[in-house]
């Protein structure tokens, strides 16, 4: 890791400093994280959408299921924005084997489940481990941050959840005058449920890079915190001098 080739500035942060550096980074680099994330995640949220014809549920699990796969293209970016490098489509299918289809099977299954996966993810993605070293390594980061990785979680959670319901009640406010809702049977409707998928898959398309880029914030701190970053980035820039 050439510590001295970060285009940030690394000191120990508070944990909500430090999300707020990943975000940060996120919105200086949105060309290159959405410009990647969205050739990936568009169509595939257009296909699970339209697996509403299969069964009016499938589209909303499936959109939850596929986002930890999701995030590992926004991390790819993230990972590049953080060396001051720009990252085109090109790029991300340069890479596709180890962005997409590596550590598969456990990006759907227990990254899903995880409550601090924007924290660790960097860790499985990105550092080149495995087994015991792997789950060590794991460990350690999540030692002293996995508090703030639930809460980070948590915190994107209920803004996933007051986007959704605000897209709804808009979609709802127009509608014309006249119409007698009664909630108890609309939140039933075909309609309904298909227009919370859509309107889920519409807030997962602008706000899942900015809970990765927190999460990235967070592993970053960490390591500074272990492996005196801080420092290092310091000293080999004024031997650059």
């Amino acid at each position: 890791m050439q510590v001295e080739a970060f285009s940030v500035q690394l000191r120990p942060r508070s944990s909500m400093e430090a999300a707020d550096l990943g975000v940060r980074v996120c919105q200086d680099a949105a060309r290159s994280v959405f410009g990647c994330y969205l050739a990936v995640a568009v169509p595939l949220l257009v296909l699970l959408l339209a697996a509403g014809e299969i069964a009016l549920w499938i589209p909303t699990l499936a959109i939850w299921m596929a986002k930890p796969w999701l995030d590992r293209t926004v991390l790819f970016a993230l990972s590049r924005a953080a060396f001051g490098q720009a990252t085109t489509p090109r790029d991300l299918w340069a890479a596709r084997r180890q962005v997409w289809w590596a550590q598969l099977p456990r990006t759907w299954t227990l990254q899903r489940l995880s409550p601090w996966r924007s924290l660790t993810g960097p860790v499985y993605q990105l550092e080149g481990l495995s087994g015991k070293r792997q789950r060590r390594r794991v460990q350690q980061i999540r030692s002293g941050s996995a508090r703030a990785g639930v809460l980070v979680t948590s915190a994107f959670g209920l803004a996933e959840l007051a986007l959704v319901a605000a897209l709804l009640f808009f979609a709802v406010w127009l509608l014309p005058r006249g119409i007698d809702l009664r909630w108890s049977a609309f939140a039933f409707e075909p309609q309904m449920q298909l227009a919370t998928a859509l309107g889920y898959a519409i807030v997962v398309a602008f706000l899942e890079p900015f809970y990765v880029a927190a999460g990235f914030g967070l592993y970053l701190n960490r390591r500074v915190e272990l492996e005196a970053w801080d420092v290092e980035q310091e000293l080999r820039r004024a031997q650059a001098l």
